[in-house]
């Protein structure tokens, strides 16, 4: 289980995203220090949630840095929809084999 969408952290502002990455970081840094001194850990898989969240996060924040990615207030336009495909004809099948005595081959 994720522990925000990437819609999630697309939404928020660079403000509360950098926040939340503060806030992970420091839950991250408390997990590491807990398994390095031989404790056990409650949910070992958080710690690789908590560092695909922190990675989205800062790639969130260096599109936008680069412009490469639009925030969600600066403009949301819908893209325009595709055109919907047609159905494709059948086209017709090659003839099928027959031997000599009129039986089909198999």
């Amino acid at each position: 289980m994720a522990i925000i969408r990437l819609k999630e952290i697309q939404g928020m502002s660079p403000q509360d995203r950098g926040k939340k990455l503060i806030e992970l970081r420091a839950e991250l840094a408390r997990i590491k220090t807990m398994i390095k001194a031989g404790g056990a850990v409650e949910n070992p898989t958080r710690v690789r949630e908590l560092r695909k969240t922190i990675a989205q996060i800062l790639t969130l924040e260096n599109e936008d840095k680069l412009g490469i990615r639009k925030t969600v207030t600066e403009g949301a336009e819908k893209k325009p929809k595709k055109a919907e495909k047609k159905p494709k004809k059948p086209t017709e099948s090659a003839p099928k084999k027959v031997d000599v005595e009129g039986k089909k081959a198999q």
